[in-house]
């Protein structure tokens, strides 16, 4: 089963007063994208990322991390519309992958062997794979082939979750003893508070 990663590398960093958060060092001195392309790859050798083209020491980031590079226009750049960009992108492969593993560039702490418990649970054909811990719902997320319109069309700032929503009986929930699936980086303090813990 052929199944992709997207890490979605596009956000603007708004609530993070401190430059680009992707680009702050985190784990030793690697930059906060960097981690989490290495979690992603690590578990799904074929990944890629989208970014900002005026973001180029992201791309070169992603790319030397060894991820695919995807870059998307400025009306691109909220979260659905990215994704959106990054969906079509792959379904338009000859033959497109039969799932895909949606990651977030900002959460860096997620193990990679959760990653791969996901994949397994699409290897299964679940249709959406989502990974709770303690009964709470985090990232990434993993979509089967047949929901790759769905996601082709999202705009805005939502992401998948109006699929969610539509598809809540098609939903796998994965309970896995990993709490980075809950740890985005949104603001410094999120960023000084995680990396200490």
């Amino acid at each position: 089963m052929r199944i992709t990663g997207i890490l979605l590398a596009a956000g603007h960093s708004r609530r993070f007063t401190r430059g680009n958060k992707l680009l702050q060092p985190l784990q030793a001195d690697q930059p906060t994208a960097a981690v989490s392309a290495h979690n992603l790859i690590t578990a799904l050798p074929d990944s890629l990322a989208i970014t900002r083209p005026e973001v180029p020491e992201l791309a070169e980031l992603m790319s030397s991390a060894g991820l695919r590079v995807l870059t998307c226009q400025a009306h691109e750049q909220e979260m659905a519309d990215s994704l959106a960009v990054a969906v079509r992108h792959v379904s338009s492969r000859n033959p497109p992958p039969d799932a895909i593993v949606i990651a977030l560039a900002d959460m860096p702490f997620i193990h990679p062997q959760t990653i791969a418990s996901i994949r397994q649970q699409l290897e299964t054909d679940a249709g959406i794979v989502v990974p709770t811990y303690q009964q709470q719902r985090g990232h990434p997320v993993g979509f089967n082939k047949r929901f790759f319109a769905e996601l082709a069309d999202l705009n805005g700032d939502e992401g998948a979750r109006s699929i969610l929503r539509r598809h809540a009986q098609e939903i796998h929930f994965l309970e896995c003893n990993d709490p980075g699936i809950l740890q985005d980086i949104d603001t410094w303090e999120d960023m000084e508070r995680l990396s200490s813990s």
